[in-house]
């Protein structure tokens, strides 16, 4: 299994870098989360790790090889998928439209056929939504498509960014629960998220970025445990 491994990473914007030196391992089969309030950098390392804000000075190392300087679509096609911010769907394609362009990549139908019973396993509310056009569905909704839609590439890896963002206590709990079992089911995740009190509750590793920096690591549990986190966080 692979293992993605961030090391010493600078980047930024224009004259402006965002992240400084910041290394993270994310093992596999495990969920890593990465905790940090609104500008911390979370988006900007996802960003890096897609090749969308390449490296200027460090190392992304993904199956053995180092994706600084590689295009999205090659970084994508070696097996990871990310889930963005905010629920990106498209609004006047229907849920099983939505779904299916996540598999585009796989030209075998019967497998794309494959992979969206498994998703509607995972969500029978998509199955009975199928035909529905994904722009009439609530925030939850959009937000099951939106994962659904990252499952479709059986990724190994699947970043995933703020998915509690805008969403009622019920859908994030909800959300939550999804990713645990999708995790469970085999795919490492790294979890992106400002809601620290649920993200640990199903997280085995952890890093709070503040500032751009990695200023904290360790289990799931130990964070939840450390005086700083837990005063940042859970106030």
């Amino acid at each position: 299994m692979s293992t993605l491994s961030v090391k010493n990473l600078t980047t930024g914007y224009d004259k402006v870098n965002v992240l400084h030196d910041v290394s993270i391992e994310v093992e596999p089969g495990k969920i890593t989360c990465i905790l940090g309030s609104n500008g911390a950098g979370k988006s900007t390392l996802i960003r890096s790790i897609l090749g969308l804000t390449p490296p200027r000075q460090g190392e992304i190392w993904w199956d053995g090889r180092n994706l600084a300087g590689e295009k999205t679509h090659s970084i994508i096609a070696s097996g990871i998928a990310c889930i963005p911010e905010g629920r990106k769907v498209f609004p006047r394609m229907t849920v099983a439209e939505n779904l299916t362009l996540g598999a585009f990549l796989e030209s075998e139908s019967s497998r794309v056929r494959e992979r969206l019973a498994s998703v509607y396993e995972i969500f029978p509310r998509l199955k009975e939504r199928a035909s529905q056009l994904a722009g009439t569905m609530s925030g939850g909704e959009q937000a099951m498509v939106s994962i659904g839609r990252g499952l479709m590439a059986k990724p190994k890896l699947l970043l995933i960014d703020e998915p509690s963002l805008g969403l009622s206590p019920l859908y994030v709990k909800e959300n939550f629960k999804v990713i645990k079992q999708i995790n469970e089911l085999g795919t490492t995740v790294l979890l992106v998220e400002q809601n620290a009190r649920q993200t640990l509750a199903i997280s085995h590793y952890g890093y709070v970025l503040s500032q751009g920096r990695v200023v904290s690591e360790g289990t799931a549990k130990a964070l939840s445990e450390n005086d700083e986190v837990r005063s940042a966080y859970f106030g």
